[in-house]
């Protein structure tokens, strides 16, 4: 299965995931994967960063030990479109994401960024509503659509309207280092030196 959209998403620091999971619950949300989501971004001579491009395979561990499978994606500069941040972005899922990472090296691409988080994603009509916790930062969530679903989302998530912002993950992490003066870990481990 090949996607290709424009990506219109926007994300929200979560004080009571609970909270939230009962309330999209209980909008009607359908929850439609639990467990590991992990993200390896790759590059090749800072090629990609110098272009804000993204490089990015994704591997899914889900929570009841099923296989797992991969999400190979290329993500355009990002921009601003209405007040939601946006992208361009073309995946294809892939069954074998070992296979697709040997890919990626021979081809010179090195790993630059690891994030590991474990995930709740949800179906809320058109959106898509993502509970995202990791090793040593805030809970996010994150909702994606077109405007008017992630606005229905957001409404019934029962979080004021204004925490949901356009921003990227290291504004997430550089407010949560501010607000606790604690280092934020989104990846398990220190990348290893390639």
């Amino acid at each position: 299965m090949t996607v290709v959209r424009d990506e219109l998403e926007l994300k929200a620091r979560v004080d009571d995931p609970t909270s939230v999971r009962s309330a999209i619950l209980a909008a009607g949300a359908e929850l439609v994967y639990r467990g590991a989501m992990l993200d390896r971004r790759f590059d090749r001579k800072d090629r990609l960063r110098k272009r804000d491009e993204v490089v990015r395979l994704r591997v899914f561990h889900p929570a009841d030990r099923s296989g797992e499978w991969g999400v190979l994606g290329w993500k355009g500069a990002v921009g601003n479109r209405d007040g939601y941040r946006h992208r361009e972005e073309w995946e294809s899922r892939v069954d074998d994401p070992r296979a697709a990472l040997v890919v990626l090296r021979r081809l010179g691409y090195k790993i630059v960024l690891r994030i590991d988080r474990a995930i709740e994603q949800y179906k809320l009509g058109e959106a898509t509503l993502r509970l995202e916790w990791y090793p040593a930062m805030d809970v996010l969530l994150e909702v994606e659509g077109a405007p008017d679903e992630i606005e229905r989302a957001i409404a019934v998530t029962g979080l004021p309207r204004e925490l949901f912002l356009a921003e990227s993950l290291p504004y997430f992490k550089e407010a949560y280092e501010k607000r606790t003066g604690r280092t934020a870990r989104v990846s398990r481990a220190e990348p290893k030196p390639e």
